[in-house]
């Protein structure tokens, strides 16, 4: 008789992300996996598959949460531009208070992984282009109430904020702590809109 899973999978994975997010891919061991979500290896491997494949199914919890709630923020009533300030701002704030300086975990698995691992790299390519879509109805919603110039393509405009909120993770990562950087990118690029 198979014996049942005796922990939560949906757990595993967030506790696969903090020590994946923390370390990275390559500096994660299958004895920290074990350690920091406290499974024993059969059960790890059991579960998950080998190390590549338990850090694909965490991204992908990550991206999905990360998807979910950037598109409920935005589809809220208020001035979209608003509402785009408040994301960036609260980016910044995450960016100020990471003492570890971790940055943003999509960032770093695409930095760290994506040139080596076609998995990977697909995740990476698939959100670039989900987050992408979400910015864009945004911007057109924007654009359509009067909110967001229309001098720019909105596609234009949605690549150009991703690159800038993927940026601004990229500066925390690399332990960034002056506000006023932040805050002259901020207005650099809302000025466009």
């Amino acid at each position: 008789m198979a014996r049942t899973k005796e922990f939560d999978e949906d757990q595993a994975l967030d506790k696969a992300i903090e020590i994946f997010w923390c370390k990275g891919y390559n500096g994660t061991s299958a004895q920290d996996l074990v350690s920091h979500l406290g499974l024993s290896r059969s059960s790890l491997y059991d579960t998950f598959g080998d190390k590549q494949k338990l850090f694909s199914k965490a991204l992908k919890r990550y991206l999905k949460q990360g998807q979910e709630e950037a598109k409920d923020l935005l589809n809220q009533p208020e001035d979209i531009k608003v509402i785009l300030t408040e994301l960036f701002k609260q980016a910044i704030i995450e960016s100020l208070d990471d003492r570890m300086t971790k940055g943003c975990f999509v960032v770093n698995a695409a930095v760290e992984l994506a040139m080596h691992d076609e998995e990977i790299a697909k995740i990476v390519a698939d959100n670039r282009q989900t987050v992408e879509e979400i910015f864009l109805a945004a911007v057109k919603k924007g654009q359509e109430a009067g909110q967001i110039s229309t001098r720019l393509e909105a596609r234009t405009l949605a690549r150009f904020i991703f690159n800038n909120y993927t940026g601004i993770r990229v500066l925390a990562r690399s332990g960034e702590k002056d506000k006023q950087v932040y805050d002259d990118i901020l207005k650099a690029l809302f000025s466009l809109f």
